[in-house]
């Protein structure tokens, strides 16, 4: 479950990006000692103390008027406005700076906590010249190094502490929550007024008129459901309106609360490079996931087109080869009802749980048909097998090492468990450990 949002804002060129990376655990932002590269939000995933949550990098607030710097600064206010915790770095080898003024007085209109982290603390000389960062009014000072790691956890530890506490949302026994997600103008809000058999959703032929999630609980042939409705996503860098941003933030925020996720694709204009792009987002999140082809009934088709497009659909999105494939037209309204049928049979397989001995003994079988090719110097055994959770399934693998094993062979067991026990439309996890 996520904890909540987190934004790391500054002036430029103070270690914001190396900080983001450090913490998320990988390179996915740009990081650069050319001030101001980071021009754009992006957003990550990171977890701390079984805490998960999501963490934001932004671009560098000055008083200058460099290129992008307004766009830049209305970013940085939706992420600061979003967030529910605000993480402001300094840099101790500059100083206070009338740029880091400048900040402390942005977060604190937001009146929400506010973390100072001073970066660059990589030797003790320096540790004495975090005092001066007091002057800011933002609380202590924690001293960080982004490139070392240093006060990292200290800083982890501030966030979590931070974080407010949140009412549980009250879950209905058996309910699906599942999200559209997709391009601008895929269709995806007359598809739900479709699915709802009611224009409760604002339609409109101008890409981008959904600027916000919206939950629509309903029920259905005796099921329950909630419907969430999100803003288009567009490639990052494209397009520097604020409220873009701010619709890209909460469809992310949709994402993580749903149980399903429906991959909207324009029929009319096929497969795009981007659709692969939004899809990640699902992915990341370990969300189950359907592809919908919206507006077939504008496509030019004979008995072979669906095949074809099929066709297409799995080479370009070999990575999620789990996923269903539906035909629809919101205009219509044909083929609705093959939806909700995809939708039913992701969720019941995203929730399933296998026996631990059936279980172990297609892992007993797997292993005798196909023996594992040495890898780092051995081969993997896998002694003992049991699934630990649902949302998505994740096996363990109790095995003589993991490192013997290799990525082709645990896609192997993948597939023999996809064989045994369905789990179409949703992923699932394999995760090898060291067996006692």
């Amino acid at each position: 479950m996520i904890e909540g949002k987190v934004a790391i804002v500054g002036r430029p060129n103070v270690g914001k990006s190396t900080i983001f990376n450090r913490i998320i655990g990988t390179r996915l932002s740009i990081v650069s000692d050319e001030p101001g590269v980071t021009r754009d939000r992006l957003y990550g995933r990171a977890s701390w103390l079984t805490k998960e949550f999501s963490i934001i990098d932004t671009g560098g607030v000055e008083m200058a008027d460099h290129p992008f710097q307004q766009q830049i600064r209305a970013q940085v206010e939706i992420a600061v406005n979003e967030a529910d915790v605000i993480v402001v770095i300094c840099d101790v080898r500059t100083g206070v700076t009338p740029d880091d003024e400048l900040v402390a007085r942005l977060v604190q209109k937001a009146h929400k906590p506010v973390i100072l982290a001073v970066n660059r603390v990589d030797d003790t000389k320096f540790k004495d010249d975090i005092f001066e960062f007091y002057k800011l009014g933002l609380g202590d000072p924690i001293p960080v190094s982004g490139l070392h790691g240093v006060g990292i956890g200290d800083l982890l530890d501030a966030i979590i502490h931070a974080f407010p506490k949140k009412k549980e949302e009250e879950e209905i026994e058996g309910e699906i929550k599942f999200c559209l997600i997709g391009r601008p103008n895929v269709g995806k809000s007359s598809l739900v007024n479709a699915l709802l058999q009611q224009d409760r959703v604002i339609v409109s032929n101008i890409e981008g008129t959904t600027r916000d999630s919206i939950d629509t609980p309903f029920t259905k042939d005796g099921r329950n459901y909630t419907v969430i409705d999100t803003a288009g996503l567009r490639k990052r860098g494209m397009i520097y309106e604020a409220v873009d941003k701010y619709a890209a933030l909460r469809a992310l925020s949709a994402i993580d609360r749903s149980d399903v996720v429906l991959l909207i694709i324009d029929g009319g204009t096929g497969i795009r490079e981007q659709d692969k792009n939004i899809a990640g987002y699902a992915i990341d999140a370990g969300k189950a996931i359907i592809i919908v082809v919206n507006k077939w009934d504008i496509v030019n088709k004979d008995e072979k087109t669906m095949s074809q497009f099929t066709k297409n659909i799995r080479k370009e999105f070999q990575f999620i080869d789990y996923a269903p494939v539906v035909y629809c037209s919101a205009l219509t309204k044909s083929r609705i009802s093959t939806i909700y049928q995809a939708i039913d049979i992701a969720f019941d397989n995203t929730t399933k749980r296998v026996a631990t001995s059936a279980l172990n003994a297609i892992m007993m079988d797997a292993q005798q048909l196909n023996p594992a090719p040495a890898f780092n110097g051995d081969r993997i055994k896998i002694k003992y097998a049991n699934q630990v959770a649902i949302k998505p399934p994740t096996f363990v693998l109790f095995v003589n090492n993991p490192i013997y094993l290799h990525f082709s062979y645990k896609r192997y067991l993948e597939n023999r468990i996809r064989e045994s026990f369905g789990f179409e439309g949703t992923p699932i996890k394999i995760i090898p450990r060291t067996s006692e």
